[in-house]
């Protein structure tokens, strides 16, 4: 079985089921200690440093050749010769171009979409870097490999090309119905180093199997903040005499043992909300502080408004009791086999207006070294046009943003700008039009959670397939470290 190590999930597994066996409010605690004490080691922060990562997810599928353009004469001429009614004028791409500290092979250039100069300038000013051609992978993979039909030897991520089961293979290592996610393997890590451990993963944009642990919580809250139980929060039916009595009954101790731990997990629920909404305050008053300045203007972005509640949880952090914290916020409307050329720039726009505005508040803040966000997308799309828009595809580019980034690069190996029909060592990493990863999300994964403090022998806890790259898979040319973090 690729997908499950069961001698690095055997402390996991021994979690999961003292938490499934655990129904009633003394036997939690205990399962949750039980994980606090083993697994927190790497977390421990005598000094105080706070550490966050946010996944900013593009449901649908990003086009990342439209996105991560290639700018320089030749490949532009192949892109749009194969993109035809697709490819960006090459006049609209002057003012994009991407500036690395360290120039790329021959003379490959890149530029962003046009309507992503928030990226484009952190990029260019060293606060942004790109990782080319990142999808899932069970194990390294080539063209010639990915043909043929030995499945032991070559195994492929489950059910490639849906956007269920690929949004989930990308947080879980698993197709849909997973229950555990690599955010929340690392909430797991973290519980202990936060004073409150239920603020350890949160989602700002509903359900997501990435912040899912084995006793880590997937928190929610909205852009508008905590989220309220009506009837405990306001009176009902118009009655305070209602509300008080609904109040009673919500959180009183029950005889019965599943009624009782209902009523433990909605007092849980009501006295966080609470703990949320007076430690960011409210709307007005945030809006009105200078450090959230950058987002002013910003409209019709749900995603900026996410990434701004994120932010605001970060600012305060202290109240929270926060040193480690794993947050998901996320944008849909990417799935464009249809007036691509029409719909995307507005999303493009959305993702970089958000994501700098972001990078700027957690600068203001002071925590820019501290915070890093990074994008995931269900799969890029395929190079070649259906007319109006791309298919389904696997590889794509995506952005690592932070102060502890080392920016002004690209990552990984640039794919050439082929459609894959010849075997042509241009073609390596092309599967009819769609990239073949040269990087796998673990690789992008572990280097993410090395940053924010996870051991070397934990890894694999967090990343089931992480030990088949590296040195330790025997791939040293497909490292766990991409680089990205300045040391």
């Amino acid at each position: 079985m690729h997908l499950i190590d069961p001698h690095s999930h055997s402390r996991r597994a021994f979690l999961r089921r003292s938490a499934q066996l655990a129904f009633t409010g003394v036997a939690l605690p205990t399962a949750l200690n039980l994980a606090s004490i083993g697994e927190a080691a790497a977390f421990n922060a005598p000094d105080g440093s706070y550490k966050a990562l946010v996944c900013v997810f593009m449901y649908g599928g990003n086009d990342y050749a439209n996105t991560v353009v290639p700018y320089d004469q030749a490949s532009y001429n192949k892109y749009s010769a194969i993109r035809t009614s697709i490819a960006l004028p090459r006049a609209s791409l002057d003012a994009m171009v991407l500036e690395p500290t360290a120039a790329l092979p021959g003379v490959q250039q890149f530029a962003l979409h046009p309507a992503m100069t928030g990226l484009k300038n952190l990029f260019n000013s060293g606060q942004a870097a790109v990782q080319l051609n990142v999808g899932p992978l069970v194990v390294p993979l080539t063209r010639a490999q990915y043909a043929t039909s030995n499945r032991v030897l070559y195994p492929v991520p489950p059910k490639l090309f849906s956007h269920n089961d690929q949004q989930s293979v990308w947080q879980s290592s698993s197709p849909e119905g997973s229950t555990i996610g690599f955010g929340g393997n690392m909430g797991d890590l973290a519980l202990a180093a936060n004073t409150n451990s239920l603020f350890t993963c949160i989602s700002v944009t509903g359900n997501a199997v990435f912040l899912a642990g084995d006793t880590a919580l997937a928190y929610q809250v909205s852009p508008n903040g905590a989220v309220k139980i009506n009837s405990a929060g306001g009176d009902v039916y118009g009655s305070s005499a209602v509300k008080s009595a609904m109040g009673q009954l919500l959180q009183q101790t029950r005889a019965h043992v599943l009624e009782n731990e209902y009523n433990t997990v909605t007092r849980r629920a009501i006295a966080s909300e609470s703990t949320i909404t007076a430690a960011i305050g409210a709307n007005a008053a945030a809006d009105a502080r200078p450090e959230f300045a950058p987002f002013v203007g910003i409209t019709n972005n749900s995603l900026a408004s996410q990434l701004k509640m994120v932010a605001r949880l970060i600012g305060a952090r202290s109240n929270l009791g926060a040193k480690r914290q794993v947050f998901f916020v996320s944008l849909g409307g990417f799935d464009l086999h249809d007036n691509l050329l029409a719909n995307h720039p507005t999303n493009m726009k959305r993702v970089s207006d958000a994501m700098a505005a972001f990078y700027q508040t957690t600068a203001n803040l002071g925590v820019a070294n501290n915070v890093t966000a990074f994008t995931a997308s269900d799969f890029g799309r395929t190079l070649t046009s259906n007319g109006d828009g791309a298919d389904h595809g696997w590889g794509n580019h995506h952005f690592v943003v932070g102060g502890a980034v080392k920016g002004k690069a690209f990552y990984g190996t640039p794919p050439p700008v082929s459609v894959g029909n010849t075997a042509a060592a241009d073609d390596q990493w092309h599967v009819q039009g769609r990239l073949l990863p040269s990087t796998s999300v673990d690789q992008y994964a572990a280097t993410l959670a090395k940053w924010f403090g996870v051991e070397a022998s934990e890894m694999s806890g967090v990343l089931p397939n992480i030990n088949r790259f590296g040195v330790a898979g025997g791939r040293p040319d497909y490292p766990i470290d991409l680089g990205f973090f300045k040391p």
